[in-house]
């Protein structure tokens, strides 16, 4: 099925064109919204591409479900269709933090936010698995959020939250060389957004295996 097909969606034009996946803009009964097909991949057998592009796709949704019961600044869930390989979204008014961190309307404030709100994410219960400044928007209000969850874990190991802010790290480093104490900016809102006790990893702990990961990363460097 063609994606012009998809009941009340209304396509605007590509955002982005990615290895997994084709990212599309548009409006759904009036309604900002963006759509993501994920393509198949030709090196997979096609019966294991279905099953992991399925699993995927509902993962994702279940997240983002989760997350908008939570009141989590990131897309709401509006439509699926695992068979056609389509999750249709809510879109975020904003920019990327990839944009705004360069042409400086956005600084360590901003990167400061980010650390807390990803320290939210990891106390629901999630890792994202992608965190770079592309997948991060600043609203119109100049406020934080995720987007792009297609490798977020549930019930993530601390290994996966540290990986996380390591991502987030080389993004910084390679992107934004810069701008200076942005890292620092980002631990100190994650410290920062540490909340009551949960079932998840606590900040502090987090942070130790971030420390660790880069510390392996700099030396098999």
């Amino acid at each position: 099925m063609a994606i012009e097909a998809i009941p009340m969606w209304i396509p605007h034009g590509v955002l982005h064109e990615g290895a997994e996946a084709t990212v599309t803009a548009g409006s759904w009964l009036g309604r900002p919204a963006v759509l993501k097909t994920r393509r198949a991949r030709g090196y997979r057998h096609p019966d294991l591409d279905r099953r992991l592009t399925r699993q995927r796709l509902t993962s994702e949704a279940r997240i983002l479900g989760r997350l908008h019961e939570l009141g989590f600044p990131a897309p709401s869930l509006i439509d699926l269709d695992q068979g056609e390989a389509w999750i249709l979204m809510s879109r975020i008014e904003g920019r990327p933090l990839y944009e705004s961190l360069k042409d400086g309307s956005s600084g360590i404030g901003s990167l400061e936010h980010l650390g807390r709100i990803i320290r939210s994410l990891h106390e629901a219960g999630f890792s994202h698995g992608d965190l770079t400044t592309h997948n991060v928007i600043v609203s119109h209000d100049w406020q934080v959020h995720l987007i792009d969850f297609g490798l977020a874990r549930q019930s993530p190991e601390l290994e996966h939250l540290g990986l996380d802010l390591q991502v987030l790290k080389e993004c910084l480093t390679a992107s934004h060389s810069s701008l200076e104490g942005a890292v620092d900016a980002v631990v100190r809102g994650y410290l920062d957004g540490d909340s009551a006790p949960s079932e998840t990893e606590s900040a502090s702990r987090v942070i130790e295996r971030f420390q660790k990961i880069t510390g392996r990363v700099r030396y098999h460097g």
